[in-house]
């Protein structure tokens, strides 16, 4: 998983997959402690029930708006497209369209 450093203004865009192997997508500004509450089942009905849950993958935004956005298109992937996600772990850099590879640097 690509290690990132939080910061007040940045907001994450995220993937778990939970015990029943699904997938919930979300967004914090704070993905430590959101991750603890999913996992206390005090973050939202559809975890609670689908514990323990592991994140699987993230992505940083500036802002909350694009990480919604994000957010949203992510959600309608297909079950496999959110598994190549997983696998290729593409990270969108700050103010860019274009994902960069975790694994090389560059962009896809």
């Amino acid at each position: 998983m690509h290690k990132t450093t939080d910061t007040r203004n940045d907001w994450h865009c995220y993937l778990l997959q939970c015990a029943d192997n699904t997938f919930y997508t979300g967004i914090t500004n704070n993905l430590e402690k959101r991750i603890a509450a999913h996992n206390h089942g005090t973050a939202s009905k559809y975890t609670r029930g689908r514990l323990p849950v592991q994140l699987v993958y993230s992505e940083i935004h500036d802002n909350r708006s694009r990480a919604s956005q994000r957010e949203a298109q992510i959600k309608r992937l297909s079950r496999a497209r959110k598994i190549q996600l997983i696998e290729t772990k593409f990270i969108y850099p700050r103010n860019s369209s274009k994902p960069v590879s975790t694994r090389t640097g560059q962009a896809g």
